[in-house]
């Protein structure tokens, strides 16, 4: 006797998985912009949808530790796309997270809506910590994929 799922159990099965799948999160892979010795760890990287839909929210969460307090600065952003800057922003630090932040662990995590006519494909992310003194905290880079919208992230 063999045993087969009912073709509409069969469906509702695969739509499931295709909903978990577009909405769980995933760690990625950075790098730091240069091998100095930053005065901010980075530990890791998450973004959430993994894979951005346009004119949708994505947030970017990123885990890092300091040895020193941060009283201040700002987060520079740069998003490119077949190696052309496409986007930049500048956000003091302080918005993102609240100061001081004390000496070890912290979260900062940032929501981002792409415009609609923004192309699928992979970008790349730059983000850079910069003291009140402008000097560089730490600087990683990410890749991240904008997809096309589905009827499966309208639900």
């Amino acid at each position: 006797m063999e045993f087969r799922f009912h073709p509409k159990l069969n469906r509702l099965l695969c739509l499931f998985i295709l909903i978990l799948s577009s909405l769980h999160t995933q760690a990625t892979t950075f790098r730091y912009c240069t091998d100095i010795n930053y005065a901010v760890k980075v530990s890791g990287v998450e973004i959430t949808p993994d894979r951005a839909v346009r004119a949708r929210p994505v947030t970017f969460k990123i885990s890092a530790a300091t040895g020193e307090p941060l009283y201040g600065g700002k987060w520079v952003i740069t998003v490119a796309y077949f190696g052309f800057v496409v986007h930049a922003e500048i956000h003091d630090f302080c918005e993102e997270v609240s100061c001081p932040v004390a000496i070890g662990s912290f979260v900062v995590a940032h929501t981002h809506n792409f415009p609609a006519f923004a192309p699928p494909g992979t970008y790349t992310v730059e983000m850079t910590l910069k003291n009140e003194k402008n000097e560089p905290l730490t600087c990683i880079t990410f890749k991240f994929k904008i997809v096309f919208g589905s009827f499966v992230s309208d639900i």
